[in-house]
């Protein structure tokens, strides 16, 4: 992308939206167009403009000549730096008003797909301390204010937190997350702390060298807490010592875990996890649900806001007891299990091994016998031989991740011609993509967006199409 650095003032500028990086857009004369940091629409202010790319240029606010009704005090102290909860400093009824006029503009612009009925978007609540899982990352190389690159003083460069954006190898040292609720923070903080003092070594992501690398934690709504430790390299004395550390410090950790990752990236996936004390797992319920998740399980990070995503599928679907359903991208088996006793039987097809063994898994805990679950690449398993073992569905749901369906999957499902579709999206522009290559044989009769990440421009929506004729 074509980057050219400027120094040029403009005044009386106005916000009139937000991107989905959380930074206001202004229009100046001549149609330029101005992504301006920390602002919302409906300010009005000066700005110092600093970068000129392809298509927009990037300004810095000076000064505020009349600031938006719009707008609120962000709570957080790391607002802006961190990178997360980028709408913080936007009120939460215009969050919501936002995330709906965006959801609107893809499928209309983009889709070119014409809603029947399209319904208020649901809001979340609490809209802080939502999260029941967050990762954060050690360095020993901890991003450093201007104060403090200036101060004389010997700096600590150990920090415990999030990436700086656009500085993958500095972390952003972090004292109060609003997102995930106590002991979150203690834990975090304490840790942090414990091995500064005992001079334990923080992960460098430039020369791959450092004890501890990763910290990840998860809780329940009922308070069960599941904490893992990343070490690059094995040393069971300092295991012991960390480890033993959060277990007398924190005794409601109810699943203490650690792995051994040498790898270049942080991922889980291929990694052997050991259990220190406690559980291999936590345990999270839905209505008459019970699922256990694992260190590897993927489960929605608002639980709360889940069940309300997950009624609206089930009323959009509307099943009967005789319906076959195909659950496609089932990730662990959430939404075909809440399904489940509303259809003949369910079936839910996902590419990732460990996902589907904790579907199967979840479904006999639960003594659930008619959802069926399938290890298979979408686009590849997805087919003819697959109808055949199963029938063929009267109702499909599809919850693909945020790039939407492979193209070979949306012609799958055009031979298919299942009488409804119930499109879950994390996207709405890739889903209006895909909306649009049903266009001709499906009608978009009801869309539902409904805000999942509270202070992010994040937002789920679901689409219910009806096969024509």
């Amino acid at each position: 992308m074509a980057r050219k650095r400027i120094n040029e003032t403009i005044s009386h500028l106005e916000v009139v939206d937000i991107n989905a990086k959380g930074k206001g857009v202004a229009k100046g004369e001549n149609g330029a167009v101005y992504f301006i940091e920390n602002t919302v629409p409906g300010d009005i202010l000066s700005v110092r403009v600093i970068k000129k790319r392809r298509g927009y240029f990037e300004a810095r606010p000076l000064i505020w000549e009349k600031e938006s009704t719009h707008r609120t005090l962000p709570p957080c102290k790391h607002f802006g730096i961190c990178g997360g909860c980028k709408w913080q400093h936007m009120n939460y009824s215009s969050q919501l008003e936002f995330k709906q006029k965006g959801v609107t503009h893809n499928l209309t612009n983009i889709g070119k797909v014409t809603i029947d009925e399209t319904l208020p978007i649901l809001g979340a609540e609490p809209h802080y301390h939502y999260r029941n899982k967050m990762e954060f990352s050690f360095s020993n190389l901890r991003w450093l204010t201007q104060e403090e690159i200036e101060s004389e003083d010997t700096i600590e460069r150990r920090g415990l937190g999030f990436h700086k954006p656009n500085m993958w190898d500095k972390i952003v040292d972090i004292e109060n997350c609003h997102l995930q609720a106590d002991p979150s923070n203690a834990i975090r903080n304490s840790l942090r702390d414990f091995a500064i003092e005992n001079n334990l070594s923080f992960f460098n992501a430039r020369a791959k060298e450092g004890f501890l690398r990763t910290l990840m934690i998860r809780n329940t709504q009922k308070g069960e807490v599941m904490v893992l430790l990343q070490f690059f390299y094995e040393d069971q004395a300092l295991q012991e010592k960390v480890l033993g550390f959060l277990q007398n410090k924190f005794p409601e950790i109810t699943s203490l875990l650690y792995c051994i990752n040498t790898k270049a990236n942080d991922t889980l996936y291929d990694q052997d996890i050991h259990c220190y004390s406690g559980k291999e797992y936590i345990s999270e319920e839905m209505k008459d649900l019970k699922f256990k998740i694992t260190a590897k399980s993927f489960y929605q990070t608002n639980p709360k806001q889940a069940l309300t995503l997950y009624e609206v599928v089930k009323t959009f679907a509307d099943l009967k007891q005789d319906d076959t359903v195909y659950d496609l991208y089932t990730g662990t088996g959430t939404i075909a299990l809440f399904l489940a006793k509303s259809c003949s039987k369910i079936i839910g097809i996902e590419s990732v091994p460990e996902a589907i063994d904790a579907a199967r898994e979840n479904a006999k805990e639960n003594g659930i016998t008619n959802a069926l679950f399938e290890v298979g690449d979408m686009k590849d398993s997805f087919n003819k031989a697959f109808v055949s073992r199963h029938g063929k569905a009267d109702v499909i749901i599809t919850d693909p991740p945020r790039n939407g369906m492979h193209k070979d999957v949306v012609q799958h499902l055009l031979a298919l011609q299942p009488k409804k579709i119930v499109y879950v999206s994390c996207n709405s522009a890739t889903q209006a993509r895909d909306l649009e290559l049903l266009r001709d044989s499906y009608t978009a009769v009801k869309s539902q967006a409904v805000d999942m990440f509270p202070q992010t421009h994040h937002v789920e929506n679901v689409v219910l199409l009806i096969r024509n004729n």
